[in-house]
């Protein structure tokens, strides 16, 4: 039995917490500041507001206000804020967390330096943490997860990652059941790296029905599944290739970490909905100011972060000026207002 603390109220971070209290882990869960009505409601109700599934008894809900006392004594603190808020969580936990436990991140994406140097959300973290970040212990969760499914108990397979196999065998005890499957490695670099370009890529998910909505074919009966499936493979091919470039192991791509996850991700949500305008011809300027405003879109964010890195990096020679033509594509079009004219002879190593 670990005690297990999530700073964050979001509906993964939540959903998280069935596996871990079925298990017998004693579970607190964290609202940040923005997640007062969310601890309200589960403590009033049992009731997440925003999953709409009511949370297990067992998992006592806080308020920030309490973090201290909620964090106090936990074997696991799992970050599960969004990417917006990786950095307040790793200035929370400089002074929340102690030396021992476990820092278990759920967060997806990278932040680059200004010249254009790309780095996983945990050096981020570790970074705001100070010198308290080499005396706990790292690793990350990624893989096809969609909270409610999870919550809910449908088959769910994940990876657990990390730098110590011992803590990865121990986390993975600690929330393993008859529907959630964990697998565990030591890739950290490679899987963190896979789950943040996987959410760039599920933007392209929403082109194609955004396109023919456009045309006035949105049932028809030939539905651009080889565009879709086209964007799939050089998203896959892009993905393995940053993954290696940012020293992780290739094979990562092919797994829960890379198509896997990326496969999810393109089935809805957020991310594919804004793409669905994009296609249908709306500028991203519009998109993101008025259609979506205030709505988080953290493929896009992915997006902004990478595509400008890699036009860094391009011109600090780091980077071929042939490579990863999606991204570059994708960034066009949420950056500079491009339209959609995806580049497709440049796809897949270009035409021959």
């Amino acid at each position: 039995m670990l005690r297990i603390a999530v700073l964050g109220a979001g509906v993964m971070a939540t959903a998280l917490t069935f596996p871990a209290v079925e298990n017998g882990n004693e579970v607190s869960l964290i609202g940040t500041h923005l997640d007062d009505e969310i601890i309200d409601s589960i403590q009033a109700t049992r009731e997440h507001p925003v999953l709409k599934l009511r949370v297990d008894e067992r998992v006592k809900a806080y308020h920030f206000a309490d973090a201290a006392k909620a964090i106090e004594g936990a074997d696991v603190v799992m970050s599960g804020v969004n990417s917006f808020g990786v950095n307040w969580a790793g200035e929370q936990l400089a002074s929340l967390a102690t030396p021992g436990q476990t820092i278990l991140c759920i967060t997806k994406g990278m932040q680059a330096d200004e010249d254009g140097t790309l780095h996983i959300l945990p050096e981020v973290l570790k970074k705001r943490m100070g010198d308290l970040a080499d005396k706990v212990h790292w690793a990350a969760i990624v893989g096809p997860s969609i909270a409610g499914e999870l919550a809910v108990h449908r088959d769910t397979c994940v990876v657990f990652c990390g730098e110590q196999q011992e803590i990865l065998d121990r986390l993975a005890k600690a929330y393993r059941t008859d529907y959630y499957h964990v697998w565990t490695s030591t890739d950290f670099v490679g899987h963190e790296v896979g789950a943040c370009m996987k959410n760039i890529f599920a933007f392209g998910g929403g082109f194609a029905a955004g396109m023919l909505e456009k045309a006035g074919q949105a049932d028809a009966q030939y539905a651009m599944y080889d565009y879709t499936a086209a964007l799939f493979g050089e998203g896959a091919r892009e993905l393995k290739q940053m993954v290696t470039f940012m020293g992780g192991d290739p094979e990562v791509a092919t797994g829960l970490g890379g198509v896997g996850d990326m496969f999810v991700t393109t089935m809805g949500g957020r991310n594919v909905r804004a793409g669905t305008y994009v296609g249908a011809g709306v500028p991203f300027s519009q998109i993101r100011n008025v259609t979506m405003k205030g709505i988080t879109l953290e493929g896009v964010a992915a997006i902004d972060v990478v595509g400008e890195a890699i036009e860094k990096l391009t011109q600090r020679g780091v980077v071929a000026k042939d490579d990863y033509p999606l991204v570059r594509a994708l960034y066009d079009i949420v950056a500079h207002d491009a339209p959609l004219d995806l580049p497709w002879k440049k796809f897949f190593g270009g035409e021959k």
